[in-house]
């Protein structure tokens, strides 16, 4: 059993990698011509979004996309922009609802660059997340697609429950257990679960405006209550 999986890490996962990347590379053109055409309508300006990110054996490497946001955006992570929604076109935000931002992906797994299943590549910068999956091993097999993680939280999760996810990914790769995430994320596209604009970031900034929400809604009530105990004393006052 284990010769098989070890087979398929090293020689079928690659096979399966070029052939299903090199259809659905020639099969999903017309949709790359309409959606090029929409994002040009939308925002004038390149089609493809390229950037560096962090492949097998921490090799930087460059990542193409859809560009979903507007030519303007300032050229830092997405979860460091304040207010990223203002920066994302009316075509980016459909396309990254659908994650259909991510289909020029095919040609970096056609040309070995990333595999269809495995843990996302981390932007270049991300020093927290390559240090976390170095504990797991998760730096030493190619990036991903989609993989465990964006099936369990995808944007929602914490980088160390993330890192741990991918490195459950390195333990159980095997043909039956990428199936299970390729099918997983074909749900999860579906639902769109997970997906939050500005990633964690953007989920700690509405837990911090939530939690100010909060408190200023219990500061109002123990006022609401101190001026209602004043109320009683000076009548029980007056009474006396």
């Amino acid at each position: 059993m284990r010769t098989g999986c070890e087979m398929y890490k090293h020689f079928f996962k690659r096979v399966i990698d070029f052939v299903l990347s090199l259809i659905g590379g020639i099969v999903l053109l017309p949709i790359f011509l309409i959606i090029s055409l929409a994002i040009v309508i939308d925002d004038p300006g390149p089609v493809i979004f390229k950037q560096k990110r962090v492949g097998k054996g921490k090799k930087l490497f460059w990542l193409h996309k859809f560009r979903s946001m507007k030519v303007n955006t300032p050229d830092i992570p997405t979860h460091l922009l304040e207010h990223p929604e203002q920066y994302i076109t009316k075509v980016g935000k459909f396309l990254r609802k659908t994650s259909l931002d991510e289909l020029p992906q095919v040609y970096d797994i056609l040309f070995g660059k990333m595999s269809i299943i495995g843990p996302r590549p981390a932007l270049w910068n991300q020093d927290d997340l390559v240090a976390e999956r170095d504990r797991y091993g998760a730096n030493d097999i190619k990036p991903g697609l989609t993989g465990w993680a964006q099936i369990n939280g995808r944007d929602e999760l914490e980088i160390p429950e993330k890192a741990r996810l991918d490195g459950e990914y390195v333990e159980k790769m095997s043909f039956l257990f990428d199936c299970k995430c390729f099918f997983g994320t074909i749900r999860s596209v579906l639902k769109s679960d997970g997906v939050v604009e500005g990633g964690t970031g953007e989920l700690h900034r509405e837990e911090e405006k939530a939690g100010a929400g909060r408190k200023n809604e219990a500061e109002v009530l123990a006022e609401a209550a101190v001026s209602e105990e004043g109320g009683h004393s000076e009548s029980e006052e007056e009474e006396s």
